[in-house]
């Protein structure tokens, strides 16, 4: 069997993960540090809010908050940086704004993503079982599972290990432009083939998360993912980062996502509450059940 190399002229230096290039992290700083930088205060500021600090017995963030020097969101952040827990505050929101995980991680929406990492963890996360990508599928469009694998990937990252998310969905792909990213090189390069260098960016805000995007879209995705370079690649990359998210085209445009899933290894379907017909999710379920790849859990999307 070629080697990955061999088939798909991607190489260790082109995906620039090695450890000795990965973001540092945050050095521990006060909190006063943090927001006195994110807001641009003064000296004469930082005083004033220390003598209010002094005055009323209550923490620095507080202070600067009753003084209208900071916000609620400004003193999350600093806690955040503290903590090395990645977030985007409103002053310095970049991103996509569907990205909940890291500019909302304190809503609604953030904590069930948690609760949905956490079991797809548990039941992936099997002692002597080989490492295996989550592709994340849906029964048609406008099902959530671009909001939903960006989302997981940035959770998975914000526990520490390492994170790729793979926007394979050469129909229409989005992650490019949810993470503000490149979309000259990516999936589709590589797999048809080309040498292409820096197919694999580093996400700014999120130390240990990675982003391939599909780049140009090709005129046959699935003829693509059916070759075998696409499985070497899935392979070689879970044995270069801790979790690999791949995000893929509805079903209701052909067999690309049952393809995608069974060279992962398992998935994860997602339906949308009142939109989803039960006839195409039963339908999807039941062909994922026939191949080879393991059925992580159905998602009700209710956002």
């Amino acid at each position: 069997m070629a080697s990955l190399r061999e088939t798909t002229n991607l190489s260790t230096a082109d995906t620039q993960f090695s450890d000795a290039e990965l973001p540092h992290e945050v050095r521990d700083r006060s909190i006063g540090d943090i927001i006195g930088e994110l807001r641009n205060l003064s000296a004469a500021d930082v005083e004033r809010i220390l003598a209010h600090q002094r005055e009323r017995g209550i923490r620095f963030g507080e202070a600067a908050v009753s003084l209208g020097l900071a916000s609620n969101d400004d003193v999350l952040y600093a806690l955040a940086q503290q903590f090395h827990y990645p977030y985007e505050p409103e002053a310095r929101r970049k991103l996509s704004a569907e990205l909940v995980a890291l500019s909302q991680p304190f809503s609604v929406q953030a904590e069930a993503l948690r609760a949905m990492r956490s079991q797809i963890i548990m039941r992936m996360g099997l002692e002597g079982e080989a490492r295996r990508a989550l592709a994340v599928v849906s029964p048609e469009s406008g099902d959530g599972k671009t909001y939903l694998s960006a989302n997981l990937a940035i959770g998975l990252a914000q526990l520490g290990g390492r994170t790729l998310l793979i926007d394979a969905d050469m129909r229409g792909p989005r992650q490019h432009q949810l993470f503000h990213l490149s979309n000259k090189a990516g999936l589709s390069g590589i797999l048809s083939g080309r040498q292409e260098s820096k197919v694999i960016q580093p996400v700014a805000d999120v130390p240990s998360l990675f982003v391939l995007p599909v780049g140009i879209t090709p005129p046959n995705p699935l003829e693509l993912i059916e070759r075998p370079a696409f499985g070497l690649l899935i392979r070689e990359l879970c044995g270069k980062f801790d979790h690999v998210v791949v995000d893929t085209p509805a079903a209701q445009y052909g067999a690309d996502a049952t393809v995608i899933a069974s060279r992962c290894g398992s998935a994860l379907v997602v339906a949308r509450k009142n939109r989803s017909r039960v006839r195409a999710l039963q339908d999807l379920v039941g062909t994922l059940a026939d191949g080879p790849s393991k059925l992580a859990g159905v998602i009700l999307n209710e956002f």
